[in-house]
């Protein structure tokens, strides 16, 4: 199996496994008399199966990781943590960006005036090539994810 099949296996279990959770509290508690739609027992047995499965997916997402590199020699692991990175930067550059569009207060009679005390183009700027390079390293991940296969 494929880096990549086993990343759209393991985001396929994490959706399973919110919906089995969903379920079981939908079904934890019912109107005296009445009896659950499903045993909530089971749900959380089934539950606990597909965390067992994923644990032992994830380890060999992870050792795959650690073993496979990218045309460039850099580990897939440390690609990953460089992408996270980017991500982390380019959402705090968005935020300040869109923290700096703020609606005049009133206060009393007067108007509260707000500037901005940062460059907006210049962080935009920054913005947009963080999320460039951002998408290049997703490129060079899911290029490797392709053709790397799970030990």
């Amino acid at each position: 199996m494929k880096i990549a099949e086993a990343l759209i296996l393991r985001s396929d279990m994490l959706k399973k496994l919110a919906s089995l959770k969903q379920r079981v509290g939908n079904n934890v508690v019912v109107q005296e008399g009445d009896a659950p739609h499903e045993d909530p027992s089971a749900l959380i047995v089934q539950a606990f199966a597909v965390q067992d499965e994923l644990e032992g997916l994830v380890v060999n997402i992870n050792q795959a990781n650690q073993s496979h590199a990218l045309a460039d020699g850099r580990k897939l692991s440390q690609a990953v943590a460089y992408r996270d990175t980017l991500a982390a930067r380019h959402a705090l550059i968005s935020h300040a960006v869109a923290s700096t569009a703020k609606e005049p207060d009133r206060y009393s009679m007067k108007e509260i005036k707000w500037t901005a005390v940062i460059k907006v183009a210049a962080l935009q700027k920054q913005a947009d090539d963080l999320a460039q390079a951002i998408r290049e390293i997703n490129v060079a991940i899911q290029e490797a994810n392709w053709k790397a296969e799970l030990a």
